[in-house]
């Protein structure tokens, strides 16, 4: 990890954020990154009570773009990792690991450099800016699961390369890049397969991140009736478990979960 001090840091980092205007001295990607939000936004409009799920996920999509196209002042101070800054990789090695193009990455870079001025998001900073999406729930738990998926580095903190790149695969990644992703996210012991405990784990942060006012209103089963459908569906040996090959052979097998993989295909 590069660390280095605030101002050396941010001052020379004018490839990756397009800050450099010869011109005016300017972004030109100002009213872009203006244009990007204002189209992540747009989807949350859909997120009250009746929201299918396909929707939320539109929403906690939306709050993960939202570290990298929100306003300066959206977000106190106090939200920083701490006063050490640390520099992502250069411009062209993102280019190479990710499928945005240098423009997306620009606007990207600047936004998230304006959140998170350190340059990395610890995971209580990471659950306080989700819960501004998810006011009427609890999405503690949700969010530490995502963060989980983020830290690919395992060292309680996610910086830009973290971000952009898992963006980069639920946004622009393959049908079987998304599963595998997701596939991932659910299983949180990492061991290859997913277990009733795991899932009933996700599947209640996800029904706690939506809150009790709902409609139609939830009974509390719900969370576990949804747990045991997912595995008539998905578990094909009936062994307890499902596999990576069982998760992606029954999605592809789902017209609705297919058409929601495609949901963000044009989002930025």
């Amino acid at each position: 990890m590069k660390v280095r001090s605030r101002d050396e840091s941010f001052n020379t980092s004018g490839e990756l954020d397009g800050s450099n205007d010869l011109l005016t001295g300017n972004s030109p990607w100002g009213q872009r990154r203006k244009n990007i939000k204002q189209r992540f936004l747009k989807l949350l409009s859909c997120c009250h009570t009746e929201s299918t799920p396909a929707i939320r996920k539109s929403k906690s999509l939306a709050c993960l773009l939202s570290l990298c196209v929100s306003p300066v002042d959206s977000i106190e101070d106090d939200f920083e990792l701490s006063t050490v800054c640390y520099r992502p990789e250069g411009l062209e090695k993102l280019l190479e690991q990710t499928k945005f193009n240098r423009k997306e990455l620009q606007v990207l870079y600047r936004g998230f450099k304006n959140e998170c001025p350190t340059g990395l998001v610890n995971e209580d900073t990471f659950k306080l800016i989700y819960s501004h999406f998810f006011p009427q729930g609890d999405s503690s738990m949700y969010a530490h699961f995502l963060f989980e998926a983020f830290d690919r580095h395992k060292n309680g903190a996610v910086s830009f390369e973290d971000i952009v790149t898992g963006l980069s695969i639920i946004v622009r990644g393959t049908v079987t890049d998304r599963l595998c992703w997701a596939f991932s996210l659910y299983d949180l012991n990492k061991d290859g397969c997913i277990t009733k405990e795991e899932m009933n784990d996700i599947m209640k942060s996800i029904y706690d991140m939506m809150g009790k006012c709902t409609y139609p209103c939830m009974k509390d089963s719900a969370p576990n009736e949804h747990v045991e459908s997912f595995f008539r569906k998905m578990d094909r040996n009936n062994d307890g478990v499902v596999t990576m090959e069982e998760f992606l052979e029954s999605c592809q097998k789902d017209e609705a979960i297919m058409e929601s993989m495609h949901l963000f295909d044009h989002i930025i």
